[in-house]
């Protein structure tokens, strides 16, 4: 039997297909980053990871 990380990572690798073939290459990218942003805010709203703290250094002027 299959354990839900392999299914799940099926279902990825298809869906994944079928946006390449529909879309190309430039669609698929797209759509990844758009992915990417909803997968960092849903942490951001789940207390995951702090966005704050990893922007503290934006807001003062750098690293230096």
């Amino acid at each position: 039997m299959m354990s839900n990380k392999t299914l799940l990572g099926a279902i990825i690798g298809l869906v994944l297909a079928v946006v390449l073939l529909q879309w190309g290459l430039s669609g698929l990218l797209l759509i990844l980053l758009f992915a990417a942003i909803g997968a960092v805010a849903g942490a951001q709203l789940e207390g995951r990871i702090d966005l704050n703290k990893g922007l503290e250094g934006f807001r003062k002027g750098g690293r230096g």
